[in-house]
């Protein structure tokens, strides 16, 4: 399982180096520049040249992608073109209130996809069946940008209920919290239940078909007993595999949702970033995400082995 890991977090090395560099040169296709974004209309030849100097544009593509990609193997994402902070720091604090809308929205798919995903399977083709496809066939089909403002509308029209606007951390004030992340988190949920839902339910039918499950049930075994030792722990196997690629890719889905819940996340500082062409701030968030994108499914793989003692990494 060592050599494994090693063998693999190896592996991830030309995986990130290709990652920076290209959110590193899609950052320089982009239109527009940071100078021209600082200094407006009062922008003049020796203006730019200032400023490009002390931004490090000057400098030819390659020298500022290594001076970049260097300082960031350190953990030093350098500083934003904007503001001057430090870049890792403003990602480390904000990565904790995305962290918070993802945990809670796996949570909210986890326990509405797991439970309907298993009933659907042992009452296939009934009512029940068709409404939960049904249901996850909407779940996957609705972009979170859409679920998220039909929401805000039906609360406001319909209650006269308006989310707050202002963030409160989680240990600032729980309750105001709780208010804050629960909408956007069962929406983020929500799109994620509808794909981990119809996992479940296709794992579970080609577990039950198999002839371990008909000799369970001839023993006499208790249908509970079946249904969650026997079949849902041998059918989760893909479902986390769909979970775990979740996970990662939900630090980057956050970035619509945390823009119209006015959520001062991971996402919203990317998207600051790429509006005002802020390259550290957007190479420094993508490198991250990428990060724990990988970091995470290294994870699942790890976990194959404690499910199933039939996975071994040698």
């Amino acid at each position: 399982m060592r050599d494994y890991i090693i063998r693999r977090l190896l592996g991830l090395i030309p995986i990130l180096i290709g990652i920076s560099l290209a959110i590193f040169i899609i950052m320089q296709l982009i239109p527009g520049d940071v100078v021209s974004g600082i200094l407006g209309i009062e922008q003049t030849p020796e203006l730019r040249a200032m400023w490009e100097k002390k931004l490090g544009l000057d400098k030819p593509l390659v020298e500022q992608y290594l001076s970049w990609i260097g300082k960031a193997v350190t953990g030093d994402f350098g500083e934003s073109f904007r503001t001057g902070a430090p870049v890792f720091p403003e990602i480390m604090s904000r990565f904790k209130i995305s962290a918070e809308l993802a945990i809670m929205g796996c949570i909210f798919a986890w326990i509405i996809a797991l439970p309907l995903g298993i009933i659907s399977a042992l009452k296939r083709n009934s009512v029940v069946d068709r409404i939960v496809r049904v249901v996850a066939l909407m779940g996957v089909s609705i972009p979170n940008f859409a679920s998220a403002t039909l929401v805000i509308l039906f609360l406001a029209k319909g209650f006269n209920y308006h989310t707050p606007v202002k963030y409160v951390g989680l240990f600032e004030n729980i309750g105001t919290n709780m208010e804050i992340m629960v909408i956007p988190a069962f929406i983020l949920g929500s799109v994620m239940a509808g794909s981990v839902m119809r996992m479940t339910r296709s794992s579970m039918l080609e577990v039950l078909r198999q002839d371990y499950i008909k000799a369970v049930r001839a023993k006499g075994a208790p249908e509970r007993v079946t249904i969650f030792r026997h079949a849902f722990r041998n059918s989760s196997i893909p479902i986390i595999t769909l979970i775990g690629m979740q996970i990662g890719s939900l630090m980057g889905g956050t970035v619509v949702i945390e823009q119209i819940f006015s959520i001062p996340g991971l996402g919203q500082y990317t998207l600051t970033g790429i509006n005002q062409r802020d390259y550290p701030v957007v190479q420094g968030c993508v490198l991250f995400i990428a990060v724990l994108y990988v970091v995470v499914n290294l994870l699942v793989d790890i976990l194959y082995t404690y499910i199933d003692p039939r996975i071994t990494y040698n």
